[in-house]
């Protein structure tokens, strides 16, 4: 069949063509738009999932139908190393930018524009030269003594309120997405709790959005106690064997294209139902399959492609990632468990060591993003089928 018109699209947050599976979380934020457009509180929303299970897409989805609800929107993605200040400065930026258009008072916008540079402007250190400084960008001069305390707990809090003000004018509301969440540093994490806690208590009609790993409940229960009511938990999962099939035939049918029973049949049993190896065995299966109806058949001769990109792309990308030390830690992982949880215990028994000797390469491990720790003494992978991955391919 024509290469070209292969509708598969494999990739790290590209929308598929068919985003299936995914009702119960489009519905459950329509929801949150309706009722924060009539007053009614709500809570901010978590996704959580491993890699490849789509979270990003939905992310982005989300965001579409706030934009389509007339709401301001901003997507930063966390890191690591990075202060939330700088990133969530430009997604507000982008977000009161929406509304401008819509508001009565531009001197009302620029005077939370100034609010908002006050908070940017404190990314920088008192120390740092007038060269190497900072500058956000917003053509209004700061307001001094607003979101400019130093405490990011404080100024966050300070910072969303005078936002939320700014929507409340409109008539509308305003939506933060955060993506790769458990990634921010924990001082971040925690003033992002208690504005979203402050807001939650004044009905303000501004939510936060993010998406993380399996553990970013954890990782927020830890920052606020309070957390476990504060947000709206959503797990993520592979797609059962209706959705997936969907997300396949939808798409091909309207290529005029069908698969038979049984190659849906060997799809489902090579991808999992994961949205990512969905589309990489759609896509590949296509580009093999010589004419309608797709079959079992197909499925097995372009099944080694796929699973050849998977490596390189998915699996061999992460795994290049590793110290010799930390890949020793995940091939003893991968011969004790694969989706499940592992004890660390175990590990550390495979390899003769102590467990605390080996807490260094957990911990690198976790701060890659290659594992997590759902709960306290066990690790698992958060990438799906990467155990397997390890088991096949030589050290």
């Amino acid at each position: 069949m024509e290469p070209i018109r292969n509708p598969y699209a494999p990739g790290a947050g590209q929308r598929p063509p068919e985003l299936a599976g995914r009702d119960r979380e489009l519905d459950a934020f329509e929801i949150v738009l309706e009722r924060v457009a009539r007053g009614r509180p709500e809570r901010s929303l978590i996704l959580t999932g491993l890699r490849g299970v789509g979270k990003t897409v939905l992310l982005n989805t989300l965001r579409s139908q706030a934009i389509a609800a007339h709401w301001g929107t901003g997507k930063l993605e966390a890191r690591p190393d990075q202060s939330l200040r700088r990133p969530l400065t430009a997604a507000l930026h982008m977000a009161v930018r929406e509304l401008a258009p819509r508001h009565p008072s531009p001197a009302r916008i620029d005077e939370f524009l100034g609010v908002l540079k006050s908070f940017a402007l404190k990314v920088n250190a008192a120390d740092t030269k007038l060269k190497d400084r900072w500058s956000p960008g917003i053509d209004v001069p700061h307001t001094p003594g607003r979101a400019d305390s130093g405490d990011i707990e404080i100024d966050l809090v300070e910072l969303f309120t005078a936002a939320a003000g700014v929507a409340t004018e409109v008539g509308t509301g305003i939506a933060v997405f955060i993506d790769e969440l458990q990634d921010l540093p924990a001082v971040d994490v925690s003033a992002l709790c208690a504005a979203c806690h402050e807001l939650s208590q004044t009905g303000a009609p501004l939510i936060v959005v993010g998406a993380g790993l399996p553990h970013l409940p954890a990782v927020l229960s830890a920052s606020k106690s309070y957390s476990e009511r504060l947000f709206r938990y959503l797990r993520i999962d592979r797609l059962g064997r209706e959705s997936a099939d969907l997300a396949l035939t939808l798409p091909a049918r309207r290529e005029n294209v069908e698969f038979d029973e049984k190659a849906l049949i060997e799809l489902y049993e090579r991808s999992g139902g994961y949205p990512y190896f969905i589309q990489a065995y759609g896509k590949s299966v296509w580009d093999h399959a010589p004419r309608s109806p797709i079959t079992a058949d197909d499925v097995r001769m372009a099944g080694p492609e796929a699973e050849a990109e998977l490596a390189v792309g998915f699996f061999g990308s992460r795994y290049d990632r590793a110290t010799p030390a930390e890949r020793e830690y995940m091939r003893t992982m991968a011969e004790l468990g694969d989706v499940e949880a592992v004890p660390t215990a175990e590990i550390a028994r495979s390899l003769g060591r102590k467990p605390a000797s080996l807490s260094p390469a957990r911990d690198a491990l976790i701060k890659k993003g290659l594992i997590y720790s759902g709960e306290r003494g066990t690790v698992a992978f958060t990438v799906p089928h990467f155990g397997r991955y390890l088991r096949q391919t030589p050290a």
